[in-house]
């Protein structure tokens, strides 16, 4: 079985998954590999940019887990495009030592600006980052984030709106005890140009061929 898929996170819901691919090699027939429910779950209540999204997150995890021949987890917005086709994906994600996981220090207030001082000493300033909550983590990786008991705990008390657990819990853990399990990048394509705290929005009439051209072979990506 090559990948078995959940539902990803829906803001507008209590629905949460989690897209999991398995290590056994992509079959080369022309038919694509069956589609499994690795499982959805309803977690209620299920809140954007609260702890229990990263709660989703975590148990969601742990299911994939179980089953031993799955190696990379991938969380997806349900608005995400496919840039390339699953062949490629595939490969490309199997074949890497890395997870893609993005994680920098912003100066900013939206960054820096949203560290909470009650986190130190456990977490200080200079171990505060930022990144997309949409990720790809490997079995090693993934169980770092499942079996923290020393972080997630700060964070559930102390990071609460203006900040966002979804932006900031993972790619702080990831810099705090196991920076070099990712290569410090996200699977996503977003075009961060206009400023702001939302990139972009993209509409059916935007997207066009040479648009989807652009972005798979242009260099110029946040």
């Amino acid at each position: 079985m090559a990948t078995r898929v959940a539902r990803v996170a829906d803001s507008a819901s209590s629905l949460i998954g989690i897209v999991a691919l398995a290590a056994a090699a992509y079959p080369r027939s022309k038919q694509c590999p069956e589609l499994l429910l690795l499982g959805i779950a309803q977690i209620n209540p299920v809140q954007w940019r609260r702890a229990t999204m990263i709660n989703a997150e975590r148990c969601l995890l742990a299911n994939a887990l179980l089953d031993f021949s799955n190696e990379r987890f991938i969380l997806l917005s349900k608005t995400c495009i496919s840039l390339f086709n699953f062949t490629t994906t595939y490969t490309h994600l199997l074949n890497s030592n890395h997870s893609f996981l993005s994680s920098f220090d912003d100066p900013r207030r939206m960054g820096r600006g949203r560290y909470n001082k009650r986190m130190w000493p456990a977490i200080s300033l200079s171990d505060w980052r930022k990144g997309s909550q949409w990720f790809e983590v490997h079995r090693k990786l993934t169980i770092q984030v499942i079996s923290d008991v020393t972080y997630y705990p700060i964070f559930k008390d102390h990071c609460k709106p203006p900040c966002y657990m979804d932006e900031h819990y993972l790619p702080t853990l990831v810099t705090k005890v196991c920076p070099e399990l990712t290569s410090n990048r996200t699977i996503t394509w977003a075009d961060w140009s206009e400023g702001g705290s939302h990139p972009t929005r993209f509409v059916r009439k935007n997207v066009t061929e040479g648009f989807l051209n652009r972005v798979r072979h242009g260099s110029n990506c946040s």
